[in-house]
């Protein structure tokens, strides 16, 4: 169960140079002209973890098995695209299959880069990608308040569907993307079924240059200001950095690179975990001889449905979980040092699991 994020912005902001640095199987053609990446491309990425590695070093197993996010690179969108210019219907339709979008927004001045939106300008490029997703959602919603109108008439239930979607409507004709309209869980019922753009949770990358990377500069700073009261988190990266990085195949190589650029860890360690985040979703561990795993599961989850993640039948026949917590693992170093602490715990179906539980289950076949 891997979330599946899409990488969106306007052409030749780096979107491509970032799919490259992020993807562990497939790599996109970076090049400089218009929709280079006319298919989306999709890689899946390891989603950092120290304490996977960590877990692995007390247990020594065969092998170790990180969780994983699957990446989308999007073709590049252009104003005009909700009404079908360039690969806009295209561009539109990829993303209504992702989970999440990872907005990369261009925040360096290159004369051989090229661009036609004018002068370096963040806000304006972000605000065209937004109005494009907003006016394809107006289109979805105006689509279904005109299939709903008639049975509002006498069905109370499509009554109350078309006043919500009334309510999208408006917000979306003030400029406003769905997500901001805080709608309850049972009123988004009414929108499910249209996917819609602007409801899905974005991260912005600011792409700076290289003498940016640490401290951002003033695009990156217009482009924090500009989002301040969305609840968005941002990420600052040199895109070109994280690739070479990612190309390196040596560790050493790797380190000595990092070391050179003062950096403590790849920008895109950062990027990944903010993006797993994004949907509420966090890791529980598997340990054993033969593997050490990672699982993802979402924020509230119960024991039976984390369960479920390994395999459906693990859910349908639960009957219990054997639980450590990570910190506790950690400090007594294994599994029976745990048990003869009185640190395992036996959990029921009412357990909601936290993240980096150590968990066994049991259940009947």
């Amino acid at each position: 169960m891997a979330l599946k994020a899409g990488i969106v912005g306007l052409p030749n902001v780096g979107k491509s140079t970032l799919f490259n640095a992020v993807s562990s199987s497939a790599k996109a053609q970076a090049s400089n002209y218009r929709f280079c990446t006319i298919e989306p491309n999709t890689g899946l990425v390891d989603v950092p973890d120290e304490r996977l590695n960590k877990l692995a070093e007390l247990v020594i197993p065969d092998r170790i098995v990180p969780t994983q996010i699957e990446i989308v690179d999007i073709a590049g969108l252009v104003r005009g695209a909700s009404k079908g210019e360039g690969l806009g219907n295209k561009f539109l339709a990829n993303i209504r299959e992702v989970d999440a979008i990872i907005h990369v927004v261009r925040c360096f001045e290159d004369e051989n880069v090229l661009r036609e939106e004018g002068a370096i300008n963040p806000v304006s490029d972000k605000e065209v990608i937004e109005a494009e997703l907003q006016l394809k959602d107006l289109d979805s919603v105006e689509s279904k308040i005109q299939k709903k109108e008639k049975q509002a008439k006498a069905d109370p239930k499509a009554k109350a569907e078309v006043e919500i979607l009334q309510r999208c409507k408006a917000h979306l004709e003030q400029g406003k993307s769905i997500r901001s309209l805080d709608l309850s869980k049972e009123e988004k019922t009414a929108i499910y079924d249209l996917f819609l753009l602007t409801d899905k949770p974005v991260l912005y990358v600011a792409n700076v240059d290289e003498p940016s990377m640490h401290t951002g500069n003033k695009f990156s700073d217009t482009l924090k200001e500009a989002i301040k009261d969305e609840g968005a988190e941002i990420i600052v990266m040199n895109n070109s950095i994280e690739a070479q990085i990612a190309e390196m195949e040596e560790p050493d190589d790797k380190a000595m690179f990092m070391e050179e650029y003062h950096m403590a860890e790849p920008a895109l360690n950062r990027l990944i975990r903010s993006a797993y985040k994004l949907l509420g979703l966090h890791p529980y561990f598997t340990a054993g001889v033969q593997e050490v795993r990672a699982w993802t599961f979402h924020d509230g989850w119960k024991a039976p449905q984390c369960a479920g993640v390994i395999h459906t039948d693990f859910e349908k026949g639960f009957i219990k979980a054997e639980v450590i917590s990570y910190d506790d693992f950690t400090t007594f170093k294994s599994e029976a040092a745990c048990r003869d602490a009185g640190k395992l715990r036996i959990e029921g179906k009412e357990y909601i699991v936290k993240d980096g539980d150590v968990m066994h289950f049991r259940f009947n076949v």
